[in-house]
């Protein structure tokens, strides 16, 4: 059964050096086979597992009703997860046997290659994840989308991410603040290393001549404008979609957030839909990675913890907000609420082989847009 590690530069593998733990996570030829497996895990101490959903308490309660294995979930924010192993690890004390990330480039950046955690990829279940989501292990991706109000509008009034950093779209574009938001930072970079030249197509599309990318990049371009441009920064992806969906109004505005936010749609309290023609894309999926502390005292039961995410049932309670499972063969959820699966082919997915330079570069796109952020 193979443990794999994420790659990471050579300042970061001087520092895993010190840091290593003495040993790495066992791997035996007895878990080879999810029966032996369970069997292992049931002889040994309850885990505990990290998510920054609260949803992650009644999976466990799941788990260990299924399995006869003890596990307590726990919600703990990204930033604080990554505070928390490492301190666990350094300490030798550890509490968090399995997390699942709220903070991605972080656990790419620092968990990962400075050994405090490992990912691990059931058997199982493999053939049923892509390659991108093995190294390490994605249990879902958390689209975001961008939003308008079907109440107000019979189709999404915008088509094009320029178009938001019009004077028409002035101070009506509501959003999480990317000052408050290291997902938000983290995205102006992969699209700046991944997707530029989308973002320079649709300047051209949108305005009809190509934009001058001599001194910057088109990432960089449009982050300036749109902040220039007086969006609404909201404390959160719910609240952005409370002002975008309100029942009632005459003028909208247009949104970006969480497809989580959907589930008030069929309680008559926001009226949301998909903007499904937006181009270069429709949104972005933040993935949340499971993996293990390497220095867990009961190695088979957070294994058998990561196997049931990637689970139908043990995933469901996810997938119902819009989250898509990293286990490809698992279909929609019959009660998500937001159709995100229709237009997930134009949803940005995260690529974690530039998870370092997300992070590194958070402080250079925050200065960027607090700079030119216009109240």
């Amino acid at each position: 059964m193979k443990i794999t590690k994420i790659k990471a530069k050579t300042l970061v593998l001087a520092m895993a050096s010190v840091l290593a733990p003495s040993s790495a996570l066992a791997v035996t030829e007895d878990t080879t086979e999810l029966a032996e497996l369970i069997k292992a895990a049931q002889n040994e101490a309850p885990i505990t597992v990290y998510a920054p959903s609260g949803k992650i308490v009644q999976t466990a309660e799941n788990f260990t009703n299924k399995y006869d294995v003890k596990a307590v979930g726990s919600k703990v924010s990204g930033s604080v997860q990554v505070e928390m192993m490492i301190r666990e690890f350094r300490a030798n004390n550890i509490r968090g046997d399995v997390i699942v990330s709220g903070d991605a480039s972080a656990t790419v950046a620092q968990l990962l290659p400075l050994g405090v955690v490992e990912s691990w990829v059931s058997p199982s279940v493999s053939a049923d994840i892509a390659d991108y989501g093995k190294d390490p292990l994605v249990v879902y991706g958390d689209p975001a989308v961008w939003t308008y109000n079907t109440e107000v509008h019979a189709e999404c009034p915008v088509s094009n991410i320029w178009a938001l950093t019009d004077e028409d779209w002035s101070r009506k574009v509501a959003m999480p603040d990317p000052l408050n938001n290291g997902r938000f930072l983290d995205w102006f970079n992969q699209i700046e290393m991944h997707h530029d030249e989308a973002v320079a197509i649709a300047y051209e599309l949108h305005y009809g001549k190509q934009l001058d990318t001599s001194k910057e990049s088109a990432t960089t371009a449009w982050v300036k404008a749109l902040a220039k441009n007086s969006p609404l920064p909201t404390d959160s992806g719910s609240a952005a979609g409370d002002v975008v969906g309100a029942p009632g109004q005459t003028e909208s505005f247009v949104g970006f957030m969480s497809t989580a936010k959907y589930r008030d749609v069929a309680k008559g309290k926001v009226h949301l839909g998909i903007c499904e023609t937006m181009k270069p894309f429709v949104g972005w999926s933040t993935p949340s990675y499971g993996v293990i502390s390497t220095k867990t005292k009961s190695p088979n039961a957070a294994k058998l913890f990561l196997h049931f995410l990637m689970t139908e049932e043990g995933i469901s309670n996810q997938t119902v907000d819009g989250k898509v499972s990293g286990n490809l063969a698992i279909p929609v959820h019959p009660k998500e609420a937001s159709g995100v699966q229709n237009v997930y082919s134009k949803i940005l997915q995260y690529n974690a082989s530039t998870g370092l330079e997300d992070f590194d570069n958070r402080q250079d796109w925050a200065d960027l847009w607090r700079i030119n952020f216009t109240r």
